[in-house]
């Protein structure tokens, strides 16, 4: 039986005690190790890995023994509780074993848990669980956190106090970080939080989230809407020395004075348009750019938006032989003396 994203998030946290199997694959092999450690979890409960109720079958030692499927099913344990075999890196190679398990499962066998990568809708493996009346598939795809998993993986972690402002930061992060990445960020948050009964603010999960190339993009295009011409060669240096595109610099500016303009143009200000922007922006990042949209005139921002537009086609000329970082630095120095004026 297959089972829809939401179903499986469900089916995850309540599994169905009668199931005899439930296939989990995806081409991102940490979610899909999260989701597998989950369902185990919730299906057979604390204590299983020491009361010896999991055993873990590797595909390529199922294809040299398909017996050992069948055998670890059946097999009865030394201590009452619900058993899992979890059988991972399966593939089309042991649909056989599988099915002969499956065919054979009854109540109060073992129930299999199987992880693959990326199955094609012809996969055998797939359309053996999609098929079944008694075990489900579930597709995992590289979708951003949902509000209830990030939830889930809050009460994980030992976070239970968060700030509004801090969540919407949370939501910013689960679109940008894999889960795995998005798990440790939030195990070192709960580290940083120890003996602190106040809730999670935004400036501490800036403080704690990992450094990327975006964070520093950031910095420069704030310098350059705030006018802080001394500032831009330093950071362009580090954004150099990281290996950002020229290119991508002028894109994203772009982007960001797009969005200044659409705030400084909204119906009722900046401060009434800034509450319609998507995604939305929070905490002090929020308060920032609503100073650097209430700072600039409308004809600024056009001037500006029309000189990053030139830079942009200057640098995808043919003819073009200047240095491309130079070029985009002079562009920058020049619009962040447009915020001077």
């Amino acid at each position: 039986m297959k089972l829809t994203p939401r179903d499986a998030d469900a089916f995850f946290r309540k599994p169905d005690p009668k199931a005899a199997g439930v296939l989990i694959y995806g081409e991102d092999t940490m979610r899909v190790a999260m989701k597998r450690q989950e369902l185990v979890a919730n299906l057979t409960g604390p204590g299983a890995d020491e009361e010896m109720r999991i055993t873990r079958l590797n595909g390529a030692e199922l294809r040299r023994d398909p017996a050992a499927l069948l055998d670890a099913v059946k097999a009865t344990g030394f201590f009452p509780g619900a058993r899992a075999v979890v059988v991972e890196e399966a593939g089309d190679g042991v649909t056989d074993a599988l099915k002969a398990a499956l065919d054979d499962w009854q109540e109060g066998d073992a129930t299999i848990v199987a992880t693959g990568g990326s199955l094609a809708a012809k996969s055998a493996l797939r359309k053996l669980f999609e098929g079944s009346k008694r075990a489900f598939a579930a597709a995992l795809y590289n979708n951003a956190l949902t509000r209830s998993e990030i939830e889930a993986e809050l009460k994980r972690a030992g976070i239970s106090e968060v700030g509004r402002d801090a969540m919407g930061a949370l939501e910013g992060l689960g679109r940008d970080l894999t889960p795995g990445d998005f798990r440790m960020t939030l195990e070192k948050i709960a580290l940083y939080k120890l003996d602190d009964s106040a809730p999670l603010s935004v400036a501490e999960v800036e403080l704690n989230a990992p450094a990327s190339f975006e964070a520093d993009m950031d910095d420069v295009f704030h310098i350059l809407a705030e006018g802080r011409t001394g500032e831009i060669a330093p950071v362009m240096q580090r954004l150099s020395g990281q290996g950002v595109a020229p290119v991508t610099l002028l894109i994203m500016g772009t982007r960001h004075f797009r969005m200044l303009y659409t705030l400084a143009s909204a119906p009722g200000g900046p401060a009434q348009g800034i509450g319609r922007l998507r995604p939305p922006v929070y905490g002090p990042r929020r308060d920032r750019i609503l100073r650097q949209a209430q700072g600039w005139r409308l004809d600024r921002l056009e001037s500006a938006l029309e000189l990053l537009m030139d830079a942009d086609l200057t640098l995808r000329s043919a003819g073009q032989k200047a240095p491309a970082f130079a070029l985009v630095e002079r562009a920058f120095v020049r619009l962040a003396h447009l915020a001077r004026r």
